[in-house]
């Protein structure tokens, strides 16, 4: 009878070695199919199903998702929406000073994002600057001056849009 080429006949067939992770509470080797040793599960009782583990954590991160949500209404709740016109824009230096009219017609009082752009400018990426509002007090408006310079110094049509 022949061998099959690189077999050693004459060592005996020792078996590979169990594969095995760390039981989840003191890190023992334990095999692939349990979650605990039999020290930290002394009455064997039934170990969690993968599934079991993965379920919990999917549930965790959905309650987490949703609590996050909560919060976010709690603390920004009520801001805004916001009206806002563009009053002027003159040529201050290598920039632009803008005169803009905001009123929060929200319950509360809050900051707004207003975004300031040239309308008729149709290229990519848009010729375009943000910029933060003081506090607005909610059912009130107010106009405040901001200088910027990703718009240029020349006097030309832009529009602004004001959001929370």
């Amino acid at each position: 009878m022949s061998e099959a080429p690189g077999t050693d006949s004459g060592a005996p067939n020792a078996a590979a070695p169990p594969h095995t992770h760390p039981c989840v509470r003191c890190g023992a080797p334990v095999p692939l199919t349990d979650a605990l040793c039999v020290a930290c599960n002394p009455a064997g009782l039934e170990q969690p199903a993968a599934s079991q583990a993965h379920g919990t954590v999917f549930l965790g991160i959905g309650l987490a998702v949703v609590g996050l949500a909560v919060a976010l209404t709690f603390f920004v709740g009520g801001v805004g929406p916001f009206q806002s016109a563009l009053r002027s824009a003159t040529p201050d230096g290598s920039g632009l000073l803008l005169t803009i009219a905001v009123e929060n017609l929200g319950s509360r009082d809050g900051q707004a994002s207003c975004r300031i752009w040239d309308p008729t400018y149709r290229g990519n990426p848009p010729v375009e600057t943000y910029s933060r509002t003081p506090e607005v007090p909610a059912g009130y408006g107010l106009v405040f001056e901001q200088r910027v310079n990703g718009l240029g110094a020349t006097e030309r049509t832009l529009a602004v849009d004001c959001s929370r």
